[in-house]
């Protein structure tokens, strides 16, 4: 099927969103199949013992991106294209990456970043997203409401505040220092480049918005947007409000900064 046929178009919405038929059983019948973690599109598991049966059918964690399938991914590419929906996208990096490296081994500060990967990409699974990429000192991840549900937003958030607390924010002693936005909106998701340069990922001005508001975020911050926040139903009492003018956009946004507490604890 072609990227702009309307029918390709259709089934990449339903299954983006959880709806399309005969997803459902296939998941409930990988999800019978004992270990985590899975994959976010068919819930195949990557863990023993159930990853000895997906491995007999020629199946594993696709080296393109590790929380799909290869036969997900098989089929991405087979079928490619992708459809607009709501997403939350979560942006954190590391603040003073270029200090810390200056005063660390590359081989110091290598370690330091496999950890932070590490760490964040098994945040992110538990609350039901998916890591779109790690760029340098930087992690990026989606909420898509297939994988993580009508609650995208506050699982989101709930990422977030995990990852600081991970991290050792709530100490206010970290062992890498983070700042994060989120922000969630209209994005295409779906397989994005030509021939052998296609990934799985979203773009539009929702992911801009959330990189925008990470970069405006200090160290121990969480910037979400007054958007985000609605939809997660966030109690914003007693939090710091910012008219923020980023880079590349026209509008300010309106965001709430929330710093790690001992009060804010997870809630999945």
């Amino acid at each position: 099927m072609a990227e702009n046929d309307p029918t390709n178009t259709e089934r990449w919405r339903q299954m983006l969103l959880g709806e399309l038929p005969g997803l459902d059983r296939f998941k409930r019948i990988m999800g019978a199949i004992p270990s985590t973690p899975r994959c976010k599109l068919c819930l195949a598991p990557f863990g023993r013992p159930g990853s000895v049966v997906i491995r007999l059918m020629g199946n594993r964690p696709s080296p393109l991106n590790r929380r799909i399938c290869t036969a997900c991914i098989r089929h991405l590419h087979k079928h490619p294209g992708g459809a607009e929906i709501e997403v939350t996208a979560l942006f954190v990096d590391v603040r003073g990456s270029t200090g810390i490296a200056e005063r660390t081994s590359p081989g110091d500060f290598g370690q330091l970043l496999a950890r932070f990967y590490g760490t964040a990409a098994r945040v992110v699974d538990r609350w039901d997203g998916i890591v779109d990429k790690f760029v340098g000192d930087e992690a990026v991840a989606l909420f898509i409401p297939g994988f993580a549900g009508d609650d995208h937003a506050a699982d989101a958030v709930g990422a977030a505040r995990e990852l600081m607390r991970e991290t050792g924010h709530q100490t206010g002693d970290p062992w890498i220092p983070l700042g994060a936005g989120i922000h969630s909106g209209t994005s295409f998701v779906g397989t994005v480049g030509e021939g052998d340069a296609v990934d799985f990922t979203a773009v539009g001005d929702t992911v801009n918005t959330a990189a925008r508001l990470m970069s405006a975020a200090a160290e121990g911050e969480i910037l979400i947007s007054s958007v985000t926040a609605s939809a997660a139903g966030l109690d914003t009492t007693g939090l710091e409000q910012r008219t923020l003018t980023l880079r590349g956009r026209e509008e300010p946004v309106e965001a709430w900064v929330e710093r790690l507490s001992a009060t804010l604890e997870p809630s999945a």
